[in-house]
């Protein structure tokens, strides 16, 4: 963790095109992690690269062909 790059919150704000008040709400609400190092919160490259894996969706699952009602045997 020592090693990681830190952004701040307006960094990370700016990165993703979202407020800084909204980056602080996922502080504050657990989503994001964060250090608070007394000038400011800062966010690890490795946890903003985590909570984006957890927001992301998931590919959709390929649907099964439905059943063909038609038979013509």
């Amino acid at each position: 963790m020592l090693r990681d790059q830190y952004e701040t919150v307006r960094e990370v704000a700016d990165l993703l095109k979202v407020s800084e008040a909204t980056v602080r709400r996922w502080i504050k609400n657990g989503e994001l992690r964060a250090i608070d190092i007394g000038k400011g919160w800062r966010i690890a490259v490795s946890d903003l690269e985590a909570f984006l894996q957890g927001h992301a969706t998931m590919p959709a699952q390929s649907k099964p062909a439905p059943p063909n009602d038609h038979y013509q045997g």
